[in-house]
């Protein structure tokens, strides 16, 4: 009988451990990290790597992030044309976000340069592009399949 209960108390304890380990995971950001020259490199877009892809590919990594805002930066001659030489992409974990918040893409004056830069919040946000779509267009989107749902059943 001790021994059952000291296997379920060992058996909760690495349950519980297991939990905040996983709770500690999901706290901690990560950003992209890398940068390339024009047709150099693979931090350019269109950015094709996940997380594990990433470890395998010189030249990016994955990165803790503290702040969770992680930022993109596209910098040449104006142009921000494919065939430009002199552009480069910069992926990064920047130290605090835009002052309300709000992930954004904007031209932008960034180490005496004139750049197209992206700051996103959350875990390897800085890497494809991501969808998002409005909580209005979702609940628009439900109430209409559910009104055609009705008019098909009822015909």
């Amino acid at each position: 009988m001790g021994r059952r209960c000291d296997l379920a108390l060992l058996s909760l304890g690495v349950i519980l451990l297991s939990n905040q380990i996983s709770q500690a995971n999901a706290l901690l950001k990560r950003c992209y990290q890398c940068r390339s020259r024009g047709e150099l490199g693979s931090c350019k877009d269109p950015f094709t790597f996940n997380a594990t892809q990433a470890e395998n590919e010189r030249g990016v990594t994955a990165v803790p992030c503290a702040s969770g805002w992680c930022g993109k930066v596209i910098e040449g001659q104006g142009s921000f044309r494919e065939d430009d030489y002199d552009m480069a992409t910069q992926r990064m974990c920047v130290q605090r976000g835009p002052s309300d918040s709000e992930d954004r893409c904007a031209y932008t004056v960034y180490n005496y340069k004139k750049v197209y830069m992206c700051f996103c919040q959350g875990d390897l946000c800085n890497g494809a592009v991501h969808l998002r779509v409005s909580t209005g267009f979702l609940m628009m989107a439900a109430t209409l399949t559910s009104v055609l749902f009705t008019v098909v059943r009822f015909h």
